[in-house]
C-alpha cells in the first residue's frame, strides 16, 4: 500500500516515538496528535489535543486526511468509539497498537502458543458505560479495555482496521522497569518470586516492534495480528540469561511464592507465548529473542 500521510495518536515515548522517526526518515509526512506532554521529533507536524475530547480532537485535525492512522494509546472502547467517529472519512486504514494482555486468562499451563483465533471478538461484549474515564479502573482493566477497544473497532469502524497484539516489549528506554527489576534484584541478592511452575512468554525488542508497526501500516491485511520475536522464555530462563551476562557475578535467588502471594513481573502461571504464524506468512521476518536480549540486559544493568 502506498503510504504518504500518516497520523500517529500518542507516540510521545518509547517505541511509539521510534515509529514516528522511522516513518519520517522514510519520507512519509507524519502528523502527531497528543496532549503535548513531550515534544514531537523534529520534522513532523504536531497537533495538540486530548483524544478523549471528541470536539477538541475534531478541531485539532481540521480537514486533514491520512492514508493510515496509527493509534498508540487506545486503551478503552470509549476511546475506540470516538476514534471511529472522528476518523470516518479521514482515513482508509486504522492500526491500533494492542497487547498480549488481551490473551489474559485464555492460555493454560503447558498449553500451546496463542494464535489470533484464541480470542474471538465477533461476539465480545462491549460496555461503554463502565467507568473507563477513571485511571485506577482503566489500569486495573488494562487487558479487558484493550479487548473491548479491539472488538468495537473491528466490528463497527468505517475503515479497514488492524490490531497489532504486541508481546512484552524490552530494550531501550523501557519506562516500565520490568527488566530492570530483575537485574537489580539479582545484583542485590534479593529474592525473585515466581510461580511453582512458571510458564513461557513471548517478548519483542523495542526497535523490532517499531519496524513491525511501520510494516503493518503499509500492508493491506486486516484484523488482529501477533507480533513477537522467535523464542519464548519463562521467568527462570530470563534470570539465567541475566546471570550469564558479562559483569553479573550474583546468582538469582529464586523463591517460589505461596498461593495468593505476589510474584515478579514476568512470572506467569499460564501460557503467555504467542503464535506469530500469521505475521510470518504475511511476510514479516522476526529476529530471535536470544539475539537482542543481551543488549537489552546491558542497558538496564545496575
Amino acid at each position: 500500500m502506498d503510504v504518504r500521510d500518516v497520523c500517529v495518536i500518542g507516540g510521545s515515548r518509547y517505541f511509539g516515538r521510534r515509529v514516528i522517526e522511522e516513518l519520517r526518515d522514510a519520507g512519509v509526512r507524519v502528523t502527531v496528535v497528543n496532549r503535548g506532554s513531550a515534544a514531537a521529533p523534529p520534522g513532523v507536524t504536531h497537533l495538540f489535543a486530548d483524544r478523549d475530547d471528541e470536539t477538541a480532537l475534531r478541531a485539532a485535525l481540521g480537514d486533514r486526511r491520512f492514508d493510515v492512522v496509527i493509534d498508540q494509546v487506545c486503551y478503552t472502547p470509549v476511546q475506540a468509539a470516538i476514534a471511529a467517529r472522528v476518523f470516518a472519512g479521514r482515513t482508509r486504514r486504522y492500526l491500533m497498537t494492542s497487547t498480549v494482555e488481551v490473551y489474559a486468562g485464555l492460555g493454560r499451563a503447558d498449553g500451546p502458543p496463542l494464535g489470533e483465533v484464541a480470542l474471538e471478538l465477533a461476539d465480545w461484549p462491549v460496555d461503554l458505560e463502565l467507568p473507563w474515564d477513571r485511571t485506577e479502573f482503566r489500569d486495573a482493566q488494562y487487558g479487558e479495555g484493550k479487548r473491548q477497544a479491539e472488538a468495537l473497532l473491528l466490528k463497527s469502524a468505517p475503515f479497514d482496521v488492524v490490531t497489532v497484539r504486541t508481546a512484552h516489549v524490552l530494550g531501550g528506554a523501557d519506562f516500565t522497569g520490568r527488566l530492570a527489576y530483575y537485574t537489580g534484584r539479582i545484583a542485590q541478592g534479593r529474592p525473585v518470586a515466581v510461580h511453582p511452575r512458571p510458564q513461557q512468554a513471548s517478548f519483542v525488542e523495542q526497535r523490532e516492534i517499531a519496524r513491525f508497526l511501520v510494516w503493518a501500516a503499509r500492508g493491506t491485511f486486516t484484523g488482529p495480528v501477533n507480533a513477537a520475536s522467535h523464542g519464548t522464555l519463562d521467568v527462570r530462563d530470563l534470570c539465567a540469561a541475566i546471570e550469564r551476562h558479562p559483569g553479573t557475578e550474583a546468582r538469582a535467588q529464586i523463591a517460589v511464592a505461596a498461593p495468593g502471594e505476589p510474584v515478579s513481573p514476568f512470572s506467569f502461571d499460564h501460557c503467555y507465548a504467542m503464535d506469530t504464524t500469521r505475521a510470518v506468512r504475511l511476510g514479516f521476518s522476526f529476529s530471535r529473542t536470544a539475539e537482542w536480549l543481551p543488549q537489552a540486559i546491558k542497558e538496564v544493568q545496575p
